[in-house]
Protein backbone atom coordinates (compact mmCIF):
# COMPACT_ATOMS: atom_id res chain seq x y z
CA UNK A 1 0.00 0.00 0.00
CA UNK A 2 1.41 3.44 -0.94
CA UNK A 3 2.51 6.04 1.74
CA UNK A 4 0.10 8.39 -0.03
CA UNK A 5 -3.25 5.83 0.45
CA UNK A 6 -2.15 4.90 4.36
CA UNK A 7 -2.28 8.59 5.13
CA UNK A 8 -5.40 9.23 3.56
CA UNK A 9 -6.44 6.08 6.21
CA UNK A 10 -5.40 7.30 9.03
CA UNK A 11 -6.66 10.68 8.78
CA UNK A 12 -10.21 9.10 7.85
CA UNK A 13 -9.61 7.31 11.00
CA UNK A 14 -8.79 10.08 13.24
CA UNK A 15 -11.90 11.71 11.73
CA UNK A 16 -14.20 8.74 12.72
CA UNK A 17 -12.55 8.89 16.04
CA UNK A 18 -13.35 12.98 16.75
CA UNK A 19 -16.96 13.52 18.64
CA UNK A 20 -19.74 13.97 16.71
CA UNK A 21 -21.99 17.06 17.79
CA UNK A 22 -25.81 17.35 16.91
CA UNK A 23 -26.75 20.59 16.18
CA UNK A 24 -25.06 24.09 15.70
CA UNK A 25 -23.74 26.22 18.62
CA UNK A 26 -25.84 28.69 20.53
CA UNK A 27 -24.21 32.25 20.20
CA UNK A 28 -22.95 33.91 22.19
CA UNK A 29 -22.60 37.95 23.04
CA UNK A 30 -19.31 37.79 21.46
CA UNK A 31 -20.67 36.59 18.10
CA UNK A 32 -23.14 39.45 18.26
CA UNK A 33 -19.89 41.84 19.14
CA UNK A 34 -18.44 40.63 15.74
CA UNK A 35 -21.21 40.88 13.80
CA UNK A 36 -22.32 44.14 15.15
CA UNK A 37 -19.14 45.82 14.65
CA UNK A 38 -19.15 46.76 18.49
CA UNK A 39 -17.48 45.67 21.66
CA UNK A 40 -18.72 42.98 24.31
CA UNK A 41 -19.28 44.69 26.97
CA UNK A 42 -22.01 47.00 24.97
CA UNK A 43 -23.66 43.49 23.99
CA UNK A 44 -24.30 43.07 27.40
CA UNK A 45 -25.66 46.18 28.82
CA UNK A 46 -27.50 46.76 25.49
CA UNK A 47 -29.22 42.92 26.02
CA UNK A 48 -29.78 43.55 30.23
CA UNK A 49 -30.55 46.91 30.48
CA UNK A 50 -31.82 48.81 27.20
CA UNK A 51 -31.32 52.66 27.14
CA UNK A 52 -27.91 52.37 28.13
CA UNK A 53 -26.75 52.55 24.75
CA UNK A 54 -27.56 54.42 22.11
CA UNK A 55 -30.55 53.78 19.86
CA UNK A 56 -28.52 53.42 16.44
CA UNK A 57 -26.10 50.49 18.47
CA UNK A 58 -29.36 48.76 19.91
CA UNK A 59 -30.66 48.44 16.75
CA UNK A 60 -27.54 47.07 15.68
CA UNK A 61 -27.10 44.78 18.11
CA UNK A 62 -30.75 43.65 18.60
CA UNK A 63 -30.60 42.97 14.45
CA UNK A 64 -26.97 40.96 14.49
CA UNK A 65 -28.80 38.77 18.10
CA UNK A 66 -31.83 38.10 15.37
CA UNK A 67 -29.93 36.92 12.62
CA UNK A 68 -28.06 34.74 14.89
CA UNK A 69 -30.54 33.71 16.97
CA UNK A 70 -29.30 34.47 19.79
CA UNK A 71 -30.92 33.20 23.16
CA UNK A 72 -30.98 34.71 26.61
CA UNK A 73 -29.78 31.86 28.86
CA UNK A 74 -31.61 33.44 32.60
CA UNK A 75 -28.41 31.29 34.39
CA UNK A 76 -25.94 33.92 33.35
CA UNK A 77 -28.24 36.78 33.43
CA UNK A 78 -28.36 35.59 36.84
CA UNK A 79 -24.94 36.03 37.76
CA UNK A 80 -24.58 39.53 38.59
CA UNK A 81 -28.31 39.98 39.31
CA UNK A 82 -29.00 36.81 41.70
CA UNK A 83 -32.58 36.50 39.58
CA UNK A 84 -33.56 34.18 36.56
CA UNK A 85 -36.77 35.25 36.53
CA UNK A 86 -38.46 31.64 36.72
CA UNK A 87 -40.91 30.48 39.32
CA UNK A 88 -41.44 27.15 40.30
CA UNK A 89 -44.87 25.27 41.57
CA UNK A 90 -44.68 21.84 43.21
CA UNK A 91 -48.28 19.86 42.74
CA UNK A 92 -49.67 17.14 44.88
CA UNK A 93 -50.61 15.63 41.64
CA UNK A 94 -50.15 15.98 38.34
CA UNK A 95 -53.11 13.79 37.20
CA UNK A 96 -55.66 15.77 39.24
CA UNK A 97 -57.50 18.20 37.26
CA UNK A 98 -57.94 19.87 40.31
CA UNK A 99 -54.87 21.61 39.59
CA UNK A 100 -55.24 22.61 36.22
CA UNK A 101 -56.60 26.09 37.29
CA UNK A 102 -53.88 26.31 39.84
CA UNK A 103 -51.01 25.77 36.79
CA UNK A 104 -53.07 28.16 34.24
CA UNK A 105 -53.34 30.67 36.50
CA UNK A 106 -49.82 31.02 37.55
CA UNK A 107 -48.41 30.38 34.84
CA UNK A 108 -50.61 33.28 33.12
CA UNK A 109 -49.21 35.34 35.83
CA UNK A 110 -45.76 34.71 35.95
CA UNK A 111 -45.79 34.93 31.71
CA UNK A 112 -47.40 38.55 32.11
CA UNK A 113 -44.82 39.78 34.49
CA UNK A 114 -41.81 38.04 31.79
CA UNK A 115 -41.24 35.20 34.38
CA UNK A 116 -41.35 31.34 33.17
CA UNK A 117 -43.13 28.84 35.45
CA UNK A 118 -41.44 25.04 36.13
CA UNK A 119 -43.24 22.59 37.12
CA UNK A 120 -43.02 19.46 39.38
CA UNK A 121 -45.27 17.05 41.31
CA UNK A 122 -44.80 15.55 45.01
CA UNK A 123 -47.28 12.41 43.78
CA UNK A 124 -48.47 13.09 47.26
CA UNK A 125 -44.72 12.04 49.01
CA UNK A 126 -43.57 14.58 51.15
CA UNK A 127 -39.92 13.14 50.81
CA UNK A 128 -41.13 13.49 46.92
CA UNK A 129 -41.87 16.94 47.27
CA UNK A 130 -39.25 18.37 49.70
CA UNK A 131 -36.90 16.89 47.23
CA UNK A 132 -37.98 18.40 44.08
CA UNK A 133 -38.16 21.73 46.09
CA UNK A 134 -34.54 21.90 47.39
CA UNK A 135 -33.50 20.76 43.68
CA UNK A 136 -35.58 23.70 42.28
CA UNK A 137 -34.86 26.20 44.58
CA UNK A 138 -31.00 26.28 43.08
CA UNK A 139 -32.13 27.74 40.09
CA UNK A 140 -35.60 29.54 40.66
CA UNK A 141 -36.40 33.51 42.51
CA UNK A 142 -39.43 31.81 44.39
CA UNK A 143 -41.61 28.68 44.82
CA UNK A 144 -45.68 27.77 44.65
CA UNK A 145 -46.25 25.04 47.12
CA UNK A 146 -50.10 23.68 45.69
CA UNK A 147 -51.55 21.11 48.87
CA UNK A 148 -47.94 20.48 50.06
CA UNK A 149 -47.88 17.39 51.83
CA UNK A 150 -44.54 18.47 53.84
CA UNK A 151 -44.84 19.21 57.63
CA UNK A 152 -45.01 22.84 59.02
CA UNK A 153 -41.44 23.41 59.94
CA UNK A 154 -39.96 22.12 56.28
CA UNK A 155 -41.81 24.84 54.76
CA UNK A 156 -40.83 27.18 56.55
CA UNK A 157 -36.93 25.90 56.22
CA UNK A 158 -37.67 25.87 52.38
CA UNK A 159 -39.32 29.52 53.24
CA UNK A 160 -36.14 30.58 54.55
CA UNK A 161 -33.72 29.91 51.44
CA UNK A 162 -36.39 31.70 48.98
CA UNK A 163 -39.48 33.28 48.99
CA UNK A 164 -42.43 30.16 49.06
CA UNK A 165 -46.94 30.64 49.08
CA UNK A 166 -48.82 28.09 49.57
CA UNK A 167 -52.16 26.89 48.35
CA UNK A 168 -54.50 24.67 50.44
CA UNK A 169 -52.35 25.15 53.38
CA UNK A 170 -51.91 28.00 56.40
CA UNK A 171 -47.96 28.41 57.65
CA UNK A 172 -47.55 30.37 60.05
CA UNK A 173 -44.79 32.93 58.74
CA UNK A 174 -45.46 31.76 55.11
CA UNK A 175 -47.78 33.59 52.58
CA UNK A 176 -50.62 31.41 51.73
CA UNK A 177 -54.30 31.46 49.51
CA UNK A 178 -56.86 29.40 50.40
CA UNK A 179 -60.26 28.49 49.56
CA UNK A 180 -63.04 29.40 52.77
CA UNK A 181 -64.67 25.81 52.84
CA UNK A 182 -67.01 26.89 55.34
CA UNK A 183 -69.77 29.07 53.08
CA UNK A 184 -69.96 26.13 50.12
CA UNK A 185 -70.16 23.78 53.16
CA UNK A 186 -72.44 25.29 54.50
CA UNK A 187 -75.13 25.67 51.64
CA UNK A 188 -74.90 21.93 50.56
CA UNK A 189 -75.83 21.04 53.94
CA UNK A 190 -78.88 23.25 54.33
CA UNK A 191 -79.59 21.69 50.83
CA UNK A 192 -78.63 17.97 52.20
CA UNK A 193 -81.07 18.63 55.04
CA UNK A 194 -84.00 20.66 52.70
CA UNK A 195 -84.20 17.21 51.25
CA UNK A 196 -84.60 15.40 54.16
CA UNK A 197 -81.51 13.49 54.60
CA UNK A 198 -80.57 13.07 58.48
CA UNK A 199 -77.12 11.74 58.43
CA UNK A 200 -74.33 12.48 56.18
CA UNK A 201 -70.68 10.84 55.47
CA UNK A 202 -67.84 12.65 54.66
CA UNK A 203 -65.14 10.79 52.64
CA UNK A 204 -61.51 11.78 53.67
CA UNK A 205 -58.54 12.57 51.59
CA UNK A 206 -55.06 11.59 52.53
CA UNK A 207 -53.88 11.57 56.27
CA UNK A 208 -51.45 14.04 55.12
CA UNK A 209 -53.86 16.88 53.97
CA UNK A 210 -53.92 19.60 56.18
CA UNK A 211 -57.25 20.34 53.96
CA UNK A 212 -59.15 17.43 54.51
CA UNK A 213 -58.89 18.65 58.08
CA UNK A 214 -60.00 21.77 57.37
CA UNK A 215 -63.51 20.30 55.41
CA UNK A 216 -64.09 17.66 57.89
CA UNK A 217 -64.25 20.49 60.29
CA UNK A 218 -66.39 22.57 58.25
CA UNK A 219 -68.74 19.46 57.63
CA UNK A 220 -68.81 18.63 61.25
CA UNK A 221 -70.22 22.54 62.56
CA UNK A 222 -72.54 22.60 59.45
CA UNK A 223 -74.14 19.12 60.38
CA UNK A 224 -74.48 20.57 63.91
CA UNK A 225 -75.78 23.72 62.96
CA UNK A 226 -78.58 22.16 60.42
CA UNK A 227 -79.23 19.23 63.32
CA UNK A 228 -77.38 16.26 61.24
CA UNK A 229 -75.65 13.24 62.07
CA UNK A 230 -72.09 12.89 60.59
CA UNK A 231 -69.26 10.46 60.01
CA UNK A 232 -65.45 10.52 58.60
CA UNK A 233 -64.78 7.70 56.23
CA UNK A 234 -60.88 6.83 55.20
CA UNK A 235 -60.36 6.84 51.79
CA UNK A 236 -57.57 4.50 50.02
CA UNK A 237 -56.58 7.64 48.14
CA UNK A 238 -58.12 10.57 46.17
CA UNK A 239 -58.40 9.11 42.86
CA UNK A 240 -61.59 7.67 41.31
CA UNK A 241 -60.51 4.22 42.36
CA UNK A 242 -60.54 5.35 45.96
CA UNK A 243 -64.11 6.23 45.56
CA UNK A 244 -64.99 2.82 44.69
CA UNK A 245 -63.17 1.31 47.40
CA UNK A 246 -64.92 3.67 49.68
CA UNK A 247 -68.51 2.38 48.37
CA UNK A 248 -69.27 -0.45 50.91
CA UNK A 249 -68.40 1.65 53.83
CA UNK A 250 -70.77 4.96 52.77
CA UNK A 251 -73.89 2.08 52.38
CA UNK A 252 -72.77 0.25 55.58
CA UNK A 253 -72.71 3.82 57.55
CA UNK A 254 -76.39 4.50 56.47
CA UNK A 255 -75.93 8.13 55.22
CA UNK A 256 -78.01 8.91 52.94
CA UNK A 257 -75.59 11.68 51.79
CA UNK A 258 -71.90 11.69 51.03
CA UNK A 259 -69.70 14.53 50.65
CA UNK A 260 -66.14 13.87 49.48
CA UNK A 261 -62.72 15.45 50.12
CA UNK A 262 -62.83 16.18 45.90
CA UNK A 263 -64.40 15.35 42.91
CA UNK A 264 -62.57 12.63 42.04
CA UNK A 265 -63.95 10.52 44.88
CA UNK A 266 -67.16 11.00 44.33
CA UNK A 267 -67.28 10.21 40.73
CA UNK A 268 -65.75 6.91 42.12
CA UNK A 269 -68.15 6.02 44.42
CA UNK A 270 -71.02 6.90 41.84
CA UNK A 271 -69.75 4.62 39.61
CA UNK A 272 -69.37 1.73 42.09
CA UNK A 273 -72.60 2.08 43.76
CA UNK A 274 -74.59 2.24 40.61
CA UNK A 275 -73.07 -0.45 39.09
CA UNK A 276 -74.21 -2.38 42.59
CA UNK A 277 -77.62 -0.76 42.06
CA UNK A 278 -78.12 2.02 44.63
CA UNK A 279 -80.00 4.84 42.74
CA UNK A 280 -78.11 8.39 42.76
CA UNK A 281 -79.73 10.63 44.25
CA UNK A 282 -82.99 8.46 44.76
CA UNK A 283 -81.15 6.50 47.25
CA UNK A 284 -77.76 8.14 47.94
CA UNK A 285 -76.86 12.13 47.32
CA UNK A 286 -73.27 12.47 46.37
CA UNK A 287 -71.59 16.17 46.44
CA UNK A 288 -67.51 16.25 45.53
CA UNK A 289 -65.60 19.13 46.02
CA UNK A 290 -63.64 21.50 43.67
CA UNK A 291 -66.04 21.51 40.48
CA UNK A 292 -63.11 19.99 38.36
CA UNK A 293 -62.98 19.75 34.43
CA UNK A 294 -65.70 16.72 33.51
CA UNK A 295 -67.37 17.27 37.37
CA UNK A 296 -71.32 17.71 35.05
CA UNK A 297 -69.85 14.79 32.51
CA UNK A 298 -71.28 12.23 34.98
CA UNK A 299 -75.05 10.76 34.72
CA UNK A 300 -76.24 12.15 36.84
CA UNK A 301 -74.00 15.23 36.79
CA UNK A 302 -72.12 15.64 39.56
CA UNK A 303 -73.16 18.31 42.84
CA UNK A 304 -70.04 19.29 44.42
CA UNK A 305 -68.62 22.94 45.79
CA UNK A 306 -66.48 25.13 43.60
CA UNK A 307 -63.37 25.90 44.89
CA UNK A 308 -61.67 29.02 42.18
CA UNK A 309 -58.44 27.30 41.23
CA UNK A 310 -57.84 29.42 38.49
CA UNK A 311 -58.15 32.33 41.09
CA UNK A 312 -55.69 30.73 43.67
CA UNK A 313 -52.93 30.19 41.21
CA UNK A 314 -52.87 33.41 40.15
CA UNK A 315 -53.28 34.84 43.63
CA UNK A 316 -50.36 32.89 44.71
CA UNK A 317 -48.36 33.83 41.85
CA UNK A 318 -49.49 37.29 42.60
CA UNK A 319 -47.81 37.04 46.29
CA UNK A 320 -45.29 35.18 45.18
CA UNK A 321 -43.87 38.36 42.85
CA UNK A 322 -45.15 40.97 45.48
CA UNK A 323 -42.52 39.45 47.81
CA UNK A 324 -40.09 39.22 45.25
CA UNK A 325 -40.24 42.53 44.26
CA UNK A 326 -40.25 43.97 48.06
CA UNK A 327 -43.48 44.86 48.25
CA UNK A 328 -43.65 46.11 51.73
CA UNK A 329 -47.06 44.48 52.79
CA UNK A 330 -48.20 40.73 51.37
CA UNK A 331 -51.07 39.35 52.59
CA UNK A 332 -50.15 36.61 54.96
CA UNK A 333 -53.44 34.63 54.11
CA UNK A 334 -55.33 35.06 51.33
CA UNK A 335 -58.83 33.64 51.52
CA UNK A 336 -60.70 32.73 48.50
CA UNK A 337 -64.85 32.04 48.57
CA UNK A 338 -66.49 28.51 47.40
CA UNK A 339 -70.04 27.99 46.04
CA UNK A 340 -72.28 24.78 45.96
CA UNK A 341 -73.18 24.24 41.99
CA UNK A 342 -76.25 21.70 42.43
CA UNK A 343 -76.39 19.30 39.63
CA UNK A 344 -78.11 15.54 39.42
CA UNK A 345 -76.26 13.67 42.15
CA UNK A 346 -77.94 15.03 45.37
CA UNK A 347 -81.76 15.58 45.79
CA UNK A 348 -84.38 14.85 47.81
CA UNK A 349 -84.32 11.29 49.20
CA UNK A 350 -87.36 8.95 48.29
CA UNK A 351 -89.01 8.17 51.78
CA UNK A 352 -89.64 5.10 50.81
CA UNK A 353 -86.60 3.61 50.90
CA UNK A 354 -85.59 6.05 53.98
CA UNK A 355 -88.33 6.66 55.86
CA UNK A 356 -87.45 10.00 58.52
Amino acid sequence: MSESRTQDLSDSSAEARKPVRSGKSSATIYDIAKLAGVNPSTVSRALSKPGRVSAKTQKLIEDAAAQLEYRVNPFARALPTGRTNTLALIVADITNPTFFGIIRGAESTATARDYTLMLAESAESADTELTAARRMLTTVDGLILASPRMDDARIRELAQEKPVVVINRQVDGVPSVVPDVNKGIGEAVRNLAANGHRKVAYVAGPLQSWMTTRRWEGVKAACEWSHLECVQLPSHKPTVDGGRQVARDVVASGATAVMTYNDLLAIGLMQELQAAGVQVPDRISIVGFDDIFGADFTTPALTTIRSPMTACGTEAATLLLEVLHGAEEVSPALQVETELVLRGSSGRLLAADHPA
